[in-house]
């Protein structure tokens, strides 16, 4: 197993990296977009770069699925593979706003072993040990025991229904960050209904499980990593007495 310290210290070395060039600290950086509502700058593909170059050193076995690099079909006969999503809330990254994160997994036969997340905008770095349990600053997470659906805490920008008996928290743009927040009891539901890719929801949904949360696509199916296509329909975690009731209620919205 690769020593958690060790990559810790690299994905954290990877969100300073992005932080020399994040506009919220006065900086500049080209940003553009790679195919219609994907932005992309500059930062990602340097912090990329430095991923690449740093986790194949440490284990040079493993196959690579990020989102800045071309996906090559290899990573398939490889049993260990790493997930990057190098800037993940590209949007508040280049608009200076703090949600955002570097996010890295190690995946093993197609579930997560180890999760990542480097949030240095926010002073915030989470991790996540299949079946060790999961920290954010090194304090150890408990998930949302929330058990009505109604009211739950829900991070967005607003509802879609003044009826929707949900209670808005804030949303940052990183899907994985609001992920990470029901398994620090800060929110009890997340869903993203569209379909994403597996370097989005690597990290977070092992740190969302390993701190207690329900994980599932949002159908209410179980993830599963390194598939030929790498895409999942969506995401859902929640406190997991309400998980049941937060599936029924995405159904009507789903593409």
């Amino acid at each position: 197993m690769i020593d958690q310290a060790h990559l810790e210290h690299i994905v954290g070395n990877a969100g300073q990296l992005a932080l020399t060039s994040w506009p919220g600290h006065g900086k500049t950086v080209e940003s553009w977009e790679k195919a219609p509502g994907q932005p992309v700058c500059t930062a990602d593909l340097a912090v990329d770069a430095f991923l690449k170059t740093e986790l194949s050193g440490l284990l040079p076995a493993a196959g690579w699925l990020s989102e800045e690099t071309a996906d090559s079909h290899e990573r398939l006969d490889r049993d260990l593979i790493w997930l990057v999503d190098p800037i993940d809330g590209t949007r508040d990254f280049v608009a200076g706003r703090p949600g955002w994160a570097v996010s890295v997994a190690l995946v093993s036969a197609g579930k997560p072993l180890m999760g990542i997340l480097s949030a240095p905008a926010r002073n915030e770095m989470w991790c996540a040990v299949a079946g060790q349990g999961a920290w954010r600053n090194g304090v150890p997470l408990a998930a949302s025991s929330r058990s009505i659906f109604s009211g739950s805490r829900v991070p967005a920008d607003r509802l879609r229904s003044p009826d929707d008996g949900l209670t808005i928290v804030d949303k940052p743009n990183s899907i994985a960050l609001r992920a990470a927040m029901v398994a620090a009891d800060e929110a009890d539901f997340v869903a993203a209904l569209r379909w994403g890719f597996e370097w989005d929801l690597g990290a977070a949904a092992l740190i969302a499980r390993e701190a207690g949360a329900t994980v599932s696509d949002a159908l209410g199916e179980p993830l599963a990593f390194n598939k030929r296509d790498p895409r999942a329909l969506g995401l859902l975690v929640s406190a997991p007495a309400i998980h049941a009731a937060a599936v029924r209620f995405v159904a009507p919205y789903l593409p």
